[in-house]
């Protein structure tokens, strides 16, 4: 399994923080964004590389990084070659340019690089290996305005995804989708091929939105928190928290 993490953004509403600086490597405490994520997932034995897809303003910064880190699995860099906020290639086409860079025949492990979660994300790959099919996470979101602001899915007893919703202002459910997934390698021709249909490209859930549509996914309840740093506001709450 490859672990994907989407780290090409400029965190525009993080400015001056991450004006010159990428937002997951800002340090939370005395760890970064990012490595808070890789002490978790580098001691999966069914991850065996990471990659991490970024700018071309940021790569010099990550590169410098990987050079300073020991994590057990290696660590690729991949520069989109964009350089501003109104030329970034959004997260799908980012994952699709990793895919072809690093000529991936595995599944995939996708994640944002700007959350902290409070939990293992081992249960969300046992999860994948018991369903045998691409997963995603959701978690419960009670408020209406929330819902409104993110993917929604309906998912069967067995928790197989039945529709998914993006940005809906009438859910389907209080099910919500936190940016997440882990795509099995069968799925690859169906993820190579999505923009030629038409799937959307900014966000990483238009990718499984399109995917619900045209191959079986289930979803993994997270079982804790996780913490979206999207704010100069979310950033401070964050090193209140976690330091």
């Amino acid at each position: 399994m490859k672990n994907i993490i989407i780290a090409a953004g400029y965190a525009t509403r993080l400015y001056p923080l991450t004006e010159n600086f990428p937002k997951p490597l800002l340090k939370i405490g005395n760890r970064s964004i990012l490595d808070r994520m890789l002490d978790d997932i580098d001691g999966f034995n069914e991850v065996d590389e990471h990659i991490i897809v970024t700018n071309h303003k940021f790569a010099p910064i990550f590169q410098e990084w990987v050079q300073n880190t020991n994590y057990t699995k290696p660590i690729h860099i991949i520069d989109d070659e964009t350089t501003t906020n109104e030329g970034r290639l959004g997260a799908v086409r980012d994952l699709l340019l990793a895919i072809e860079s690093r000529a991936i025949d595995d599944d995939l492990m996708v994640l944002a690089a700007d959350n902290i979660l409070d939990f293992s994300l081992q249960g969300f790959v046992d999860f994948f290996k018991d369903k045998q099919t691409s997963v995603i996470m959701c978690y419960h979101e009670p408020s209406l305005q929330r819902l409104q602001r993110t993917g929604v899915i309906s998912m069967d007893t067995e928790r197989k995804v039945l529709e998914m919703q993006e940005k809906p202002q009438t859910p389907v459910s209080e099910w919500a989708v936190p940016p997440f997934y882990i795509y099995k390698k069968s799925d690859l021709p169906l993820i190579r091929d999505c923009m030629s249909h038409g799937c959307g490209f900014d966000a990483p859930g238009n990718l499984a939105h399109y995917l619900v549509d045209i191959t079986e996914i289930h979803a993994w309840q997270m079982p804790g928190k996780r913490f979206d740093i999207g704010s100069i506001d979310s950033y401070h709450e964050a090193q209140r928290i976690f330091s």
